[in-house]
């Protein structure tokens, strides 16, 4: 068994439904805990509508491989197509750290699937709804998440909104 922490971002479409439907489908997968949506502007140098953000806890029989898949079978649902990198999606899953049933983390630097995600621990979007449902997370090898999340500037903090239409 391990546990996984999943960024997942929409900003093309029904970006909540999108959302939604992802983590509806990943209650088979053992889901633990669901952040709220945030609404993000667009991380990249492609113009594009802002994002709906959430992070997800979820603990199953997968490897980091194993959760990996998942992600891209989850985007795949969504229709999602890579033609541009850093580009609008309807769905983005990214496997943000894996951690083994004694607590581990599972580190790679695979290419495929570098662990921990290797941008996560900069990026608000990820930190905030993370620190939401784990105040004390960590970063393997960062830091504590409330921690990297105070040393981010403030006007990326600021442009990290909660989305209360979840429901």
């Amino acid at each position: 068994m391990t546990r996984v922490v999943l960024s997942l971002g929409a900003n093309l479409g029904d970006r909540a439904g999108t959302i939604r439907a992802a983590i509806t489908a990943l209650k088979d997968d053992g889901l633990l805990a669901r952040s709220t949506l945030y609404e993000t502007p667009p991380w990249g140098p492609v113009e594009q509508p802002p994002y709906l953000n959430a992070v997800v806890v979820a603990r199953g029989p997968r490897d980091a491989a194993g959760w990996l898949a998942r992600a891209h079978e989850l985007e795949q649902m969504a229709g999602r197509t890579r033609e541009v990198r850093w580009g609008p999606r309807t769905l983005d899953v990214d496997v943000v750290t894996v951690t083994g049933d004694d607590g581990t983390p599972v580190l790679s630097d695979d290419p495929r699937l570098t662990l921990p995600h290797p941008r996560a621990h900069e990026r608000a979007f990820v930190l905030l709804p993370w620190s939401t449902l784990e105040p004390g997370a960590v970063v393997p090898g960062k830091g504590r998440v409330a921690d990297l999340l105070a040393g981010l500037p403030a006007e990326e903090k600021l442009a990290v909104t909660r989305w209360d239409h979840l429901h």
